[in-house]
């Protein structure tokens, strides 16, 4: 069986977030194709009882997982204000991964790779095999959009590292033999910032697992008698998460609370921030934490948000919402790249404090399911995860001959719906 390298910045196991998520089906995905060795980091210390569990994933692979820790990997990416690089590559750069992806590209006949998020690129730079990138969502914009609402000296950061980045990720898509966005918004988006890359670059959307996330499995109720609880799940340490908690408990929930005294806002999800942990001193927010199942907070939840005002590509936290039948509120930011009917599917909801609560009150009001009936058909009729990433399984196994890759990746780039991007 042939060999694969995949490289990612983050342990693609378990599948409990949303780049996990992704990173996992598709290096499931890719082993039952190739055997599959892996190089990623452990960026949480809970992470590292998954290392065995990782292996198993990888059809007799090596695996590699070195400790990235946050402070000196902060510390080491200020390199780059004198290097004059995007900080995100040395963030990401480490000693002993180079020196084992160099060894062991020198040793075993791995003709492919796969790099997942584009500061991984670097490691297969130097070395003339066939490359694929999963860049997923356009990075440098989300640092644009951080610059924008951001305060000085941050803002002077962030907007450097958008114009950085978006440098890195162009020589990226200019590069490798293919490289994803994880929706046709994002690879537009790419396509405008990089023309140049054009018949280099597609999309495959992301998935859900419909057995797994199911309203026809019993689950205990977290919640109170009587309570009416609205959700939102999340990585609770992430900036664009952390933005929509805070605005919703500050701007929104008063007002749903007047109407509807018994809603309480469940912030669920692991590592809160500070500023979400603040959260749980307003009446009727309540902050989880880790929790070992999210679903039985969507099963019973009267209505799930996502009331994101920063957002890059597919929100897997809707899609999980829809897959358990729930009535979910978005932004039209949290919205973008998921194929649903708004009114039908779920709801979209204004930007605006006041506008968002009315929405959340009225559906609150006035649901009788139908909404969560057709958010469960939907995703189970457009989400898989194999027909999502048999595009990409096929670009890899492509011959590449005996003279090193094909360059010529536009006959075998294929979007999610068949289309050449």
């Amino acid at each position: 069986m042939q060999e694969l390298l995949f490289l990612s910045h983050r342990i693609p196991y378990p599948p409990n977030k949303g780049d996990k998520i992704r990173s996992f089906h598709l290096l499931r995905r890719l082993a039952r194709s190739f055997v599959v060795h892996v190089g990623t980091f452990v960026d949480d210390e809970d992470d590292w009882q998954y290392v065995d569990a990782l292996k198993a994933q990888c059809n007799g692979g090596e695996v590699l997982v070195c400790p990235l820790r946050k402070r000196p990997a902060t510390a080491r990416s200020l390199i780059g204000l004198v290097t004059g690089e995007a900080l995100s590559l040395p963030y990401y750069r480490d000693a002993a991964l180079r020196r084992w992806v160099d060894d062991l590209l020198a040793r075993r006949p791995v003709r492919r790779g796969v790099v997942f998020s584009s500061p991984m690129a670097q490691y297969l730079e130097r070395h003339d095999i066939l490359r694929v990138a999963d860049i997923v969502d356009v990075d440098s914009d989300k640092w644009t959009q951080y610059a924008a609402k951001a305060r000085w000296p941050a803002r002077w950061i962030y907007a450097r590292e958008g114009r950085r980045l978006l440098a890195y990720e162009r020589h990226v898509a200019g590069t490798f033999d293919a490289s994803y966005f994880v929706s046709p918004a994002e690879a537009t988006l790419f396509h405008r910032l990089a023309p140049e890359s054009l018949d280099r670059v597609s999309h495959f959307g992301n998935g859900v697992d419909t057995l797994y996330f199911s309203p026809e499995v019993a689950h205990p109720d977290p919640f109170a008698e009587g309570e009416e609880a609205i959700v939102f799940t999340g990585a609770m340490d992430y900036w664009p998460n952390v933005d929509a908690v805070t605005w919703f408990a500050q701007e929104a929930l008063p007002a749903i609370r007047r109407h509807r005294p018994k809603a309480n806002f469940y912030v669920v999800g692991s590592r809160p921030a500070p500023a979400v942990q603040a959260l749980a001193a307003i009446d009727g927010v309540r902050v989880t934490g880790t929790v070992p199942d999210v679903r039985p907070y969507l099963a019973f939840a009267g209505a799930v948000v996502a009331p994101l005002r920063i957002a890059r590509g597919v929100q897997n936290k809707v899609l999980e919402a829809m897959a358990m039948g729930r009535p979910t509120v978005v932004t039209p930011q949290a919205l973008e790249g998921i194929d649903a009917q708004p009114g039908r599917d779920l709801v979209l909801a204004p930007e605006d404090g006041p506008g968002f609560a009315a929405t959340v009150v009225g559906l609150l009001d006035s649901d009788d399911g139908r909404i969560g009936r057709a958010a469960r058909e939907r995703v189970v009729a457009r989400y898989g995860w194999d027909a999502n990433l048999d595009p990409v399984a096929k670009v890899l196994m492509r011959d590449i001959g005996s003279a090193g890759p094909d360059r010529a990746p536009n006959a075998a780039l294929t979007s999610i719906d068949g289309a050449s991007s």
